[in-house]
Formats: C-alpha cells, structure tokens, sequence
C-alpha cells in the first residue's frame, strides 16, 4: 500500500466571498425564514434605539416637573408603557430570530456533512492512502463546529450590529451633530484598535485551529494503536511527542486569545473615555444652551454612545470565528469538489438463466445464476456471457505513484474453481494484485480479464458484487453478530446467515454467546477474540456467495487447528469459485492449484506444491525453512 500523507489544514481562507455563497447556497429553502430573521433583527434592534431615544422625553418631563412642581403623571406613565412595549417587541424579537438562525444553521450543517460523507464514499481509494483518519475526523469536528459558531451567531450579531450601529449614528445626529464630531474620532481610533489587535488574533486563531488538528490526530493515532505502544514500552515517547503537539496548541491558543481577549477590556476602557468626554462636553453645552441641548438629551445621547460602541466591538470578536470557519468551510468544500471515484465501465451484472444448449436469459428474478450484460457500442447488440470467475493478468505494470513501480510485466490466468496463491516477502506486490482485481486502482499499462472482458469495461459495482474478500485487518461494524455477517449480502435470510457461519467454522462459538446471534457487537468487535473476528469476516464472504472469493492472510490471526478445520469448510465455497489466497503460513497454501511466487514486482515462480518443491528454487528454500519471509 503507499505510505499516507499528513496533510496540513489550510492556513487561511483563499476566497471568502466565494466560500460564503458556497455557504448560503446550502440554505436554500430557507429564503421565507431569514427575510423572517432580518425582520426580527430590525425590530429588535429598533427596539433598543427607541428606547434609548425615549430616555430624552422621561428626563425633560422629571427636569420640568422639578422646576414647575407640576407633574405630568398621565404623559410621564404613558412613555414609559411604551418603553415597555417596545423594549417587550425587542426581547420577543431576539428570542424569535435567534430560533430560527439555530433552526437554519443546523438544517446547514446537516447538510454539508451529508455532502461531505456522501462524498467521501465516492472517493477512491487513492485519497485515503493520503490523509490521515484524524484529518479527516477533524472536518466533522472542528471544522463544522467552527461554521456553527458563525451561522448561529456571528451572522445575526453581524447584522444586529450594523442596524444599531446605522440607526444609533443617525439618531445621534439628529440629537446634537456636534457631540457626533466627537463619536467619529473616537471611532477612528476604535477602529484602528481593532485593525491592529484584530489581525494579530485572527492568525493566532486559524494556528490555534491547525493545531487543534494534528493534537487531535494525534489522540486517535495513539489510541488506536494503544497495545503497539505498551508492547515496546514507548508511552514516554508517546507522551513526549504528544506533550510537543500539545505545546503548540498551547502556545497558538495563548497567542490568540491573548490578542481576542485584551480587546474588550481595550474597547471598554475607550467607551469608558468616550463616555466621559461626551457627558463633559454635553454637559457644558447643556449648562450653555448650546444647539438646545438639555439634560434629557445629555442623558439619552450618553446611552446612545454605549448603544454605539458595544456592536462595534461585538464585530471584532465575530471577525476571528467568521476567519475560522471560512478556513474550515474552504477544507470540508475541498474534500467535497474532489473527483469522485472515475467508472467508465458500461458491462453489469444481471440475474440470468442459462438453458441446457447454453442460451443465457436476463432476468429479474434471483436464480442464483449471474451473466455479464456486455452492450456492444459499435452495432448496438447486447450479448450476454456466464459468470465464472475466469480472471486473466496480461502484461500488467503498476504503481501507486508516478515512477514508482510495484508491478512489473505480471501475467496469469485464473479459472474457474482454481485456487491461486501468492507467496513472498513483505512489499514483493501480492496484496497490490488483489487491489487491482477488485479496481481499488486501474492499471496503466496491461490489461485484466474477467471472463474475457476487460475489467475496465465492467462498473465498479458489479464487479465487487461479484467478489467477496476477506482482509487480514478484519472489520466489525456496530450491531449483532447476524447484522455483521448479513453485511456480505444484506437480503440474506436467517437461514443462509447460519448456513454461512457454519461454513466459516464460526456458528459453534456464536452460539456459546451471551444472546447467540443477536449478540450486540461494539468497538470493532472489541468483545471478541481476533481470531473470533476473523471468522466472522470469513461468514461474511461466504454469504455473499461470489463466484471470486479473494482471503488476504484470512486465517493469520487463527491457530493452526480452527484454521484446519475451516479450510474444510471452506472446500466447499470453493468449490466452482475463484480463489485467491496470500498467505505468509505456507502450509494454508499446499492444496492450491497453483502457487505464485512474487519477488520485487515479478513472479519469480510458478506451479503446484509439489513442481516447486522439485525446482528446489525460491519456494523450496521457503518452506524447507531455508529462507524466511521478511
């Protein structure tokens, strides 16, 4: 297999503008509710700007009443109901659209991470060679947590603040244009305060994101892989490596929110000074006369100063989240614009039934018969021919990359009810033959057969739907024992499940379970024994009753009795099929109709048992034990 990649995140956004549109195309559907949202978001930012500017008839009505002694209960009550209600329209307001950006936010990311899994199993095989798991994981963490973050607050917060930063600024205006003077240059310092910090923590944040990354990576390597770490005794080398990836987070995070926190108390402190400056200065106007200022106005205006100042700092600290989830949308958009898994095979496979004089017959009905439906596209024929499993190798050089070849000039032939073998060292190209009979790869140069038709003719699908084949890392999915062997044929009956784990050898110890076959398997099947995996992976290939069956080191993790007893089972799902057997335990090939012996890319040797015992070449020193397999 090639060696994986540790792809680093990007560092920044590449096209925000372009990353947000992708973003809101995912929110169709939604027009009706965010023109909702808008709506909502006015009123309640409308709300808080007419309150403030009602402060001005309260206060003028308390300074009259003071000097005159007459008070004006019925009008002072009446502002104040209505203060009230508006500030009563402002809360139901902000509860209302903060519903329905939750709502649209999440109907969002469900489906981008729809997009993105439905991707990721289009994706060859070739892309999972090349990121790690932990990469890949952190999309669906991190990344889409970070575009939560900004659809359900940073959008309305960005809008929220604009309105009130609008509707504050020109009611300030009208209020006194001379205290207004005063706003815009304490907001070109603001804003320079904000460009300068601003910059310097949004790096620190898509750092703090990057790292955040390997750390987790990390983890889920370590985990996975926990008993390989205490076998050689590296938990100290394991902790120091980690303790390195940790430090660097450590150090971006402390960067980041160094800069994204000082800039409140920053902002604070400057609307501390604008506020002061602006009550001096309103006061003395107040005192004076000065372009009819009262104290009312005084009053409403300093309110309408902190009204001003709070969105503008509420932006900055939204700017670092819309950064980091610009740059996590652009990584999830990424993966999804990648090619999907190419398939220009037009051959399918079909139910058939085949008459004595050898017609072959489409149809829907399962016969438990299969025919390859081969439409010819120069005349426009369709002809129709038996599966058997015949699979040929001609000439065939391949490489995982450009200029690195793993085979070189393979040729052989396999028919039907044979039983193939591959032996050699560890690199030498057998489990890469197995890789290009089921079209992980295409071969670039060469040709393979299935029953005489050039595998590149036949869809990916159907191909492996005529295949099972049994990996040396088994896999377990969560669910019963049932569900995982019904995994190799989805509409198997109870009956055909049973059939196949007694096949596999396995239906004695199923049975010797807590719940049998309904026994709940979690965890990779972390309940059970390798060896206990292992055979049910076999039952899993022998339900699906392949005309090819393909075991790669199917029986390494089971003792040497178990693997006796299975191979007599397995006799009979062999029988008629197609074999392909890799096995470092030579003793588990002595029966193949014909051992491959592979050596940097080639086959060195070919024949049954006993013609290369009698060679006495490179397979004779292998199992006289003259030679070990590396």
């Amino acid at each position: 297999m090639p060696p994986k990649g540790n792809q680093r995140p990007m560092a920044k956004p590449q096209d925000t503008f372009g990353t947000l549109k992708r973003i809101f195309s995912y929110m169709h559907g939604f027009r009706i509710q965010f023109v909702f949202v808008v709506i909502a978001i006015f009123i309640s930012s409308g709300a808080g700007i007419a309150g403030n500017y009602l402060l001005k008839p309260i206060i003028d009505n308390i300074e009259d009443a003071l000097k005159t002694g007459e008070w004006k209960y019925g009008k002072f009550i009446g502002i104040l109901m209505t203060m009230v209600i508006i500030y009563a329209c402002g809360a139901l307001s902000s509860f209302l659209y903060m519903r329905l950006m939750m709502k649209i936010s999440t109907t969002t990311l469900m489906r981008i991470r729809n997009d993105l899994f439905c991707k990721m199993e289009m994706l060859p095989i070739r892309f999972f060679d090349k990121h790690t798991h932990g990469e890949l994981m952190s999309l669906y963490t991190n990344d889409t947590d970070a575009i939560r973050e900004m659809l359900s607050n940073s959008i309305s917060q960005f809008i929220s603040s604009a309105i009130t930063i609008i509707g504050v600024f020109i009611a300030m205006v009208i209020y006194s244009w001379r205290l207004t003077i005063l706003v815009v240059v304490m907001l070109f310092i603001i804003f320079r305060v904000i460009g300068f910090v601003g910059s310097r923590s949004g790096k620190g944040f898509i750092a703090q994101q990057r790292a955040l990354g390997s750390v987790n990576g990390y983890i889920e390597e370590m985990i996975d892989g926990q008993k390989v770490v205490k076998v050689f005794c590296h938990e100290d080398k394991a902790n120091e490596e980690f303790n390195a990836l940790n430090e660097e987070l450590c150090k971006a995070a402390t960067h980041a929110n160094t800069f994204a926190n000082i800039l409140m108390p920053i902002m604070n402190n400057l609307s501390y000074i604008h506020y002061a400056a602006t009550a001096i200065a309103g006061g003395i106007m107040a005192v004076k006369g000065i372009g009819g200022m009262t104290v009312g106005t005084v009053v409403s205006y300093l309110q309408f100063t902190r009204s001003f100042s709070h969105p503008i700092t509420t932006v900055s600290q939204q700017f670092n989240s819309v950064l980091t989830a610009l740059a996590g949308a652009e990584r999830i958009f990424k993966v999804i614009d990648e090619e999907p898994e190419s398939d220009e095979g037009y051959v399918t496979l079909v139910n058939a039934e085949i008459s004595r004089n050898g017609k072959i017959k489409e149809t829907d009905k399962r016969t438990g018969r299969w025919a390859w439906r081969h439409p010819h596209k120069a005349d426009g024929t369709v002809t129709y021919t038996e599966v058997r499993g015949n699979v040929e190798f001609d000439d065939v050089v391949f490489g995982y990359e450009p200029n690195k070849t793993v085979l070189n000039g393979i040729s052989l032939y396999a028919h039907s009810g044979q039983k193939i073998a591959f032996v050699g060292s560890t690199g030498a190209g057998k489990t890469t033959i197995i890789n290009l009979i089921n079209r992980f790869y295409d071969v670039p140069e060469g040709k393979i057969r299935y029953d005489g038709i050039n595998i590149n003719k036949i869809k990916k699908d159907d191909l492996r739907r005529s295949q099972s084949i049994v990996l040396q890392d088994t896999h377990l999915f969560t669910g019963t024992v049932m569900d995982n062997i019904r995994y190799g044929k989805l509409d198997a009956t109870d009956e055909e499940v049973y059939a196949a784990a007694k096949l596999a050898n396995a239906d004695s110890f199923i049975r010797h379970l807590e719940n049998g076959y309904d026994t709940m398997l979690t965890a990779d099947g972390a309940n059970l024994s390798q060896g206990q995996r292992q055979l049910l992976a076999i039952a899993r290939a022998a339900v699906a009753d392949p005309p090819v069956l393909i075991l790669d080191e199917a029986t390494s993790s089971i003792d040497t009795r178990t693997e006796a007893l299975i191979e007599k089972g397995m006799d009979s799902l062999m029988e008629g099929r197609t074999v392909f057997v890799i096995a470092h335990r030579l003793s588990t090939v002595r029966n193949s109709h014909a051992i491959m012996v592979l050596e940097h890319g080639r086959i060195i040797e070919r024949g049954s048992h006993n013609e290369l015992i009698a060679q006495h070449g490179k397979y004779y020193q292998l199992y006289t034990g003259m030679f070990e397999l590396s």
